[in-house]
């Protein structure tokens, strides 16, 4: 039997004590250590995982203790130093979403992994989900049609950041899955918002991501909402499918509703449009913990040395699309151009460097004094 691959979380706050109860869970882990800099926190998980090491200092988990991996669950600020330095050191690196602060930090990470021969996977855990698997399923088998358009919804009241919007902190759930289902990335991204508690810091966003063939999808994220709503709707040309990830049981339900434009008509009757209210049904789920499941996949890649299913590519997409949509926000909601529609439909596939990105004005209808107008749009 191999022996369990040694691991440390950094970052015990909100998310890091539920990737130490899952990774504890399985047999081919072994958590050796926990770091925080907030020594309450650090003491309270050890009085629950006596046998996890705790520190303040992050040097230790990269020289002290032989550890294989490292999982960066600290605030999104840090997670750019704290995993260069683990693959530095030779660290797999799991790190939660978003990858990094700029795509920049994502592409450096990235080379520096590839360049070590180390995994490097992203924490976009409802990738892992049965119920986002069981969905991608059905559009890819052509059950629904061809998709029209999304529409998501993450809502609730708080937990409000200091360091990143609402969109930063929300929206990549639903841009990973949106990317994963589609397969390929937006064409051109738009944001509005606005910032009710704290100065410049936007704690409810409206994102709009338009794809090719007139495909589009529409995110809304929020901080200040009195119910807590996770709700996500994909309709096709022939069903539609609800995901409401609240629901303990049923999570996805898929409608046969449609409406059809007659040909012709000759009568008021005939004018009507035809609804058709078919069937509904519940797919059958097994239910597992998303991220459980997303931890043993990484146990699993470090073994193999199998492709992470959220690669680091991945990650730097999804954070060059926050990137694009901070920028519509500067905008006040314009649009922002976003990779190549011809660069394929493979997921994350698009190859311009996040670092190449340039602000170049382009027209839009001419006012009546005859100038040209100016319209900012990033390429």
């Amino acid at each position: 039997m191999n022996k369990p691959i040694s691991l440390g979380v950094v970052g015990c706050g909100y998310w890091g004590p539920n990737l130490v109860r899952n990774f504890r869970s399985l047999s081919n882990c072994h958590v050796k250590a926990m770091c925080d800099l907030n020594e309450v926190r650090l003491a309270h998980l050890r009085s629950i995982y006596s046998d996890v090491e705790g520190f303040t200092e992050y040097k230790h988990l990269l020289n002290g203790i032989d550890l294989d991996a490292i999982v960066v669950a600290a605030p999104v600020n840090h997670h750019f130093p704290l995993a260069k330095a683990a693959l530095e050191a030779g660290k797999h690196v799991l790190i939660e979403k978003p990858m990094a602060s700029s795509s920049a930090e994502c592409e450096e990470l990235i080379a520096l992994a590839e360049r070590r021969g180390l995994v490097l996977m992203i924490g976009h855990t409802f990738l892992y989900s049965a119920a986002v698997r069981r969905m991608t399923e059905i559009v890819r088998n052509g059950d629904i049609g061809d998709i029209r358009y999304i529409n998501s919804q993450r809502l609730n009241l708080g937990l409000f950041q200091k360091d990143i919007n609402v969109a930063w902190d929300l929206a990549p759930h639903d841009i990973s899955i949106i990317l994963h289902i589609l397969g390929e990335v937006p064409t051109t991204v738009n944001c509005q918002g606005n910032a009710h508690v704290t100065a410049g810091i936007e704690d409810v966003t409206n994102l709009s991501l338009t794809f090719r063939n007139n495909k589009f999808a529409t995110i809304q994220s929020s901080w200040l909402e009195p119910r807590k709503v996770r709700q996500m709707t994909i309709v096709g040309t022939r069903r539609m499918i609800v995901y409401d990830d609240l629901q303990p049981n049923e999570k996805i339900r898929v409608y046969d509703v449609r409406v059809e434009r007659p040909p012709h008509y000759d009568t008021f009757a005939d004018f009507h449009y035809s609804y058709h209210y078919g069937d509904s049904y519940i797919p059958h789920i097994v239910h597992e913990e998303p991220l459980k499941k997303e931890c043993q996949h990484f146990l699993e890649c470090i073994e193999t040395g199998a492709k992470p299913l959220t690669c680091g590519r991945n990650g730097l997409e999804l954070v060059r699309i926050l990137e694009a949509a901070s920028e519509s926000l500067r905008l006040q909601g314009g649009p922002v151009s976003f990779g190549d529609p011809a660069s394929g439909s493979a997921p994350f596939s698009s190859g311009r460097r996040a670092g190449g990105t340039k602000i170049i004005p382009t027209t839009s209808s001419r006012p009546a004094n005859g100038e040209e107008p100016q319209r900012l749009q990033v390429i």
